[in-house]
């Protein structure tokens, strides 16, 4: 299934999973080993994710084709603008689609750690509506079916936006390029969500917006996380955090509840689906899904 396929009807939330290929080779032994346990968590899709300047690339295809091909989990890969000449592009979208997998997550891709700028391949885009605008030319001229598309949404806006309307408006060029759903940042707060989907539906944007769920597992790991991306964290919440000092176990229990009770909150503002950035760990997500079950 496609993507939109799956809100068409908007019957039930959907869920998924995003995790991410390990930098180094012996990481995929634990992946590999929980996958199982995160397909028998009944997602709906699961979507695979690479690092900075294209790395693990090559993984992220395996991964997802393993979820596909043997999991029969509906999956989707994520493509990103760094680093990718257009012919490059058209290379990955070939093996993408040779790999019977329906769904791609659009993004420009942030710039190498310690870098500010985002500097695109020469004959690459530095905006993801052009990536996607790539995508629905190279379906064509291939003569293929088209791929369902998910693009990037941020509630407290990008960390390089001047404004959330400048940013929204960004969005919409996405939407327009082909974009047929809206995955969020994290947040921390629903009210980011709630005014986001208002400014968005005012802009004209009608494609289904899904909130996107990060569970803390560490003091020091959300704190790195939300400082590259722009997420805040509520006052109560870095109290309850900052008092749990550098117990990670503590700090992961924090993460949990504070994650149910945000997805429980957007469930009954009947969301169209949560997409949970599991990072590639499964006893916390298999907490979360029990608790909302």
């Amino acid at each position: 299934m496609r993507f939109q396929e799956y809100f068409k009807d908007g019957k039930k939330p959907i869920i998924s999973f995003e995790i991410f290929p390990p930098k180094a080779d012996k990481g995929m032994e634990p992946l590999l080993e929980i996958l199982p346990d995160l397909v028998a968590l009944n997602p709906d899709y699961m979507t695979v994710t690479y690092g900075a300047m294209g790395t693990t690339q090559h993984k992220t295809l395996e991964i997802a084709s393993l979820l596909k091909n043997f999991y029969k989990m509906e999956t989707a890969c994520h493509l990103t603008c760094v680093g990718a000449s257009r012919t490059e592009l058209n290379d990955i979208l070939e093996r993408i689609s040779n790999a019977a997998i329906k769904n791609i997550v659009a993004l420009r891709g942030d710039p190498p750690i310690g870098e500010k700028a985002f500097v695109p391949h020469q004959d690459g885009y530095s905006h993801a509506y052009r990536l996607v605008e790539h995508i629905r030319r190279f379906e064509k001229l291939r003569g293929k079916e088209p791929f369902g598309i998910a693009v990037a949404g941020y509630p407290e806006k990008h960390i390089e936006a001047p404004s959330l309307e400048a940013d929204i408006h960004n969005l919409k060029l996405k939407i327009e390029a082909g974009g047929d759903i809206v995955i969020t940042q994290l947040f921390f707060d629903n009210a980011f969500y709630y005014k986001f989907i208002e400014k968005c539906r005012d802009a004209g944007i009608t494609v289904p917006i899904i909130p996107g769920l990060m569970p803390i597992l560490s003091v020091k790991q959300i704190k790195r996380i939300t400082s590259m991306c722009g997420s805040s964290i509520p006052h109560e919440l870095r109290l309850e955090l900052d008092a749990s000092t550098d117990d990670d176990e503590k700090a992961s229990e924090i993460g949990i509840r504070q994650c149910i009770r945000q997805a429980k909150e957007l469930l009954q503002y009947e969301v169209p689906g949560i997409h949970f950035y599991v990072l590639n760990k499964y006893s916390h997500i298999r907490k979360i899904m029990e608790a909302l079950r």
